[in-house]
């Protein structure tokens, strides 16, 4: 049995929930693909996937293989990378996870596949806690430090929030002077898409926290929803300063209790240690150190070199573009 083809065949499957799409992705027909997924769960006993007129789901057995395929699969591509890339040149695929956030970083990842076309970019950007070896990811960036001995970290510049309202809502509503002026406040909230928790506000006075009871004007789990209605005078948001640096710059934002917010958010690059020689993973990293900065508070596994950074740059956020909150 081809067992690389029936596994090509299942995950192509189960991406797209359909045969059809998967030999258009492979260049073999739906049957083709439908005959290699049956002899597959003939071989393992279990059925992969719920099967209908209209589409294919994965059991609950199919949805633990997809994840070791995927781990399965990425041994294999680095195993080949390893022989392919012994020239050093950056090449082949590069699956990199990312946060939400992690959107308004396009234009170095824009600027990262231009400078090195021969890799092919595969973004996913997600704030669940993925398995970066188990899930095939070859370098994931994280908001905090993460303690894994099976990955190998570098610590980037990290970013802080700031609150900010537009002129015409201070105008309106008067510019709050403590903490304690924020309940008579509209006060847009930001939800966490992976726990459903209201992100507090890192309010202090005198260098102590303080906890106050915020509105609810308007809650979202998105970011530029909640810069657009800052801008749009609807309120007073939290929001990471190089998201609204240009509109900080252009006036379009004033900063809110700015001796009043005091908090620091760490950035991360995450890869599995076994994959460092990669010249893909290597050229990324460098990439994006040289771009964002190096924090100095690196950590190396013995015997590791990693490469300084040629340059630091602020976090940059994507252009605005009018009538867009996306």
């Amino acid at each position: 049995m081809d067992y690389f083809g029936a596994l090509g065949a299942f995950v192509h499957s189960a991406e797209t929930r359909s045969f059809t799409e998967a030999g258009r992705r492979l260049g073999v027909s739906s049957s083709a693909i439908g005959k290699s997924v049956v002899r597959l769960e003939e071989e393992l006993g279990v059925r992969l996937f719920h099967r209908s007129t209209r589409a294919i789901t994965l059991t609950s057995e199919g949805s633990r293989f997809l994840q070791r395929c995927y781990r399965i699969i990425a041994e294999f591509d680095t195993a080949r990378a390893e022989v392919t890339e012994a020239a050093g040149k950056p090449q082949g695929k590069l699956r990199v996870g990312l946060p939400q956030l992690g959107m308004h970083l396009m234009p170095l990842l824009i600027a990262f596949q231009k400078q090195f076309p021969q890799i092919q970019l595969e973004l996913d950007f997600s704030d669940r806690l993925v398995n970066v070896i188990d899930e095939g990811f070859d370098a994931v960036m994280r908001i905090g430090v993460v303690d894994d001995s099976r990955l190998t970290m570098r610590k980037l510049n990290g970013y802080q929030h700031r609150l900010v309202a537009a002129p015409s809502y201070v105008s309106l509503h008067g510019m709050p002077s403590r903490p304690a002026d924020l309940p008579s406040h509209a006060c847009l909230r930001y939800r966490y898409p992976s726990t459903g928790k209201l992100a507090p506000w890192p309010l202090v006075s005198r260098g102590q926290p303080v906890n106050v009871e915020l509105p609810q004007t308007a809650v979202t789990n998105a970011i530029d929803p909640l810069l657009e209605m800052a801008e749009t005078g609807l309120g007073i948001a939290l929001l990471p300063d190089f998201i609204v640096s240009n509109a900080l710059e252009n006036g379009r934002l004033v900063l809110v209790l700015e001796k009043h917010i005091q908090d620091h958010r760490d950035v991360c690059l995450l890869w599995p240690s076994s994959r460092q020689p990669l010249p893909k993973i290597k050229a990324f990293v460098d990439f994006m150190v040289a771009q964002m900065g190096d924090s100095r508070a690196k950590q190396e596994r013995p015997g590791e070199k990693i490469v300084e950074p040629v340059a630091k740059h602020r976090l940059r956020t994507v252009p605005r573009r009018t009538g867009s909150s996306a």
